[in-house]
């Protein structure tokens, strides 16, 4: 299926489903509610959606790594309630009760344990970064991009495990020696920036009072990293950042999974909770049930109960619909899209049932398949038995229960492409910059043969 007819599908099934529900007006509205605008009195969790992608995502010459998927995203959810900066300036991306402070560290969970398109999209994290780093009136805080890939991880997206030996470097990028090692000591190269593999770590455990040695703490019937970031930074994932006497709340993490096929008989498929096993460590005595019995209970115990994440974002830029590899080429979907929330349930049974699925129709890629509903129920009941759930306004999580009910859920969309097209926002989109105007010129061109077909 072509990317266009893909575009065809998701246009006639969304507008049946609109005009079902009589929410055709959506196409005069600034973002597009999409579904769940009668969501159930209790609950209405926000998914937000930005689609058309542009295959280029960076298309200021002001400003080259701001990527405009991930602009029109945060705008969407700043517009929505959710800002991306803590700050008492409000703005488009800033408010009072934001997610990123001046002073964060921030964790950027990638998927590292693959490369091709199998793991994260750097490109996509190269927009990320620099969005951190554009914190209004400087940032002073570290990005730190992490992965634990248990024992076949590489942040050079040089892993050869599964691909023959082959060792060459091959990054989820229009670019793919744009490796997340390249972005920080090549493309970023600053001080603020830093990576770190938990690999190497992942068999040593450390005690409650070790504030020093880079390992492993276990909780319950999970594990978390505790280690110096190369900016100087205790982490310990659930307690925070270690000051030499107490822990402070200035640690954040961001989950950026890739969203995929994972296998036939276990989980089926990678988004968001299951992103988890790249944080825990397999070391602990507890891979077995992992695998994959109790996989929903342990993503719900590590997003409720060790650290939340403010913000889950699914890469579905390349959809790896048929190999957890991202690899040959014909197994992967280009989708140019990404879909946001801090409910890692809803965001995982949306992405599966509105971008996975329609690409192949594999039912066990549906969220309702058994294999699938089994791990998302149990993530759910565990996330939602915890005390306020999810909720944390201190690190400005809104989302207090999880849902996997599409009536509990509201949908808010933008097009990258029509973001392009809007009026100006200040420090985030300059229509008069000629990069950004050759892509209005592209996106015109794209949408006059769209419409001939």
């Amino acid at each position: 299926m072509s990317p266009l007819s893909f575009k065809k599908l998701w246009s006639r099934r969304t507008f049946l489903k609109l005009s079902a529900a009589g929410l055709s007006s959506i196409f005069v509205d600034p973002f597009r509610r999409v579904l769940g605008s009668e969501a159930a009195d209790s609950l209405s969790n926000p998914l937000f959606w930005v689609d058309e992608i542009p295959d280029q995502p960076f298309v200021s010459a002001k400003s080259p790594n701001s990527h405009i998927g991930l602009e029109a995203l945060l705008v969407l959810i700043g517009a929505n309630g959710l800002k991306f900066y803590r700050s008492a300036d409000t703005g488009p991306l800033a408010g009072p009760q934001g997610l990123i402070a001046a002073d964060d560290v921030v964790l950027i969970k990638v998927n590292a344990q693959w490369k091709h398109r199998g793991c994260t999209n750097s490109d996509l994290i190269r927009g990320l970064v620099q969005r951190i780093l554009d914190y209004p009136g400087g940032f002073q805080g570290e990005v730190v991009i992490m992965e634990n890939g248990q024992g076949r991880g590489s942040l050079a997206c040089d892993t050869s495990s599964a691909y023959g030996g082959d060792d060459s470097i091959q990054a989820n990028a229009n670019d793919p020696r744009h490796s997340f090692l390249y972005l920080v000591n090549t493309l970023f190269n600053d001080s603020r920036v830093s990576a770190k593999l938990l690999d190497p770590i992942r068999g040593k455990f450390l005690s409650a009072d070790d504030h020093v040695t880079d390992g492993y703490r276990a909780y319950k019937d999970v594990s978390y990293p505790c280690f110096t970031t190369a900016g100087g930074h205790r982490v310990e994932l659930r307690e925070g950042i270690w000051n030499g006497s107490g822990h402070t709340a200035s640690l954040k993490l961001i989950n950026v999974p890739v969203l995929k096929h994972h296998d036939v008989g276990g989980s089926e498929i990678t988004a968001s909770l299951k992103h988890v096993y790249g944080i825990l460590s397999m070391g602990d005595g507890y891979s077995g049930r992992r695998h994959y019995d109790k996989l929903g209970q342990t993503a719900g115990t590590m997003m409720a109960e060790v650290k939340t994440p403010v913000l889950n974002i699914i890469d579905a830029i390349w959809v790896s619909h048929r190999s957890i590899t991202g690899y040959p080429a014909d197994t992967t979907f280009r989708a140019n899209q990404l879909l946001a929330s801090q409910d890692p349930v809803a965001l995982d049974y949306w992405a599966a049932k509105h971008i996975l699925y329609p690409i192949d129709e594999d039912e066990r890629h549906h969220p309702d398949f058994i294999g699938i509903d089994y791990w998302l129920t149990q993530a759910r009941e565990t996330i939602n038995a915890h005390p306020g759930g999810l909720a944390d306004s201190s690190s400005g999580i809104q989302v207090g229960l999880v849902t996997q009910d599409e009536n509990q859920m509201e949908v808010l969309s933008d097009s990258a492409l029509n973001f392009l097209e809007k009026g100006p926002i200040p420090g985030i989109r300059d229509p008069r910059d000629p990069k950004t105007a050759a892509a209005r010129v592209r996106t015109s061109e794209r949408r006059n043969t769209a419409a001939r077909s």
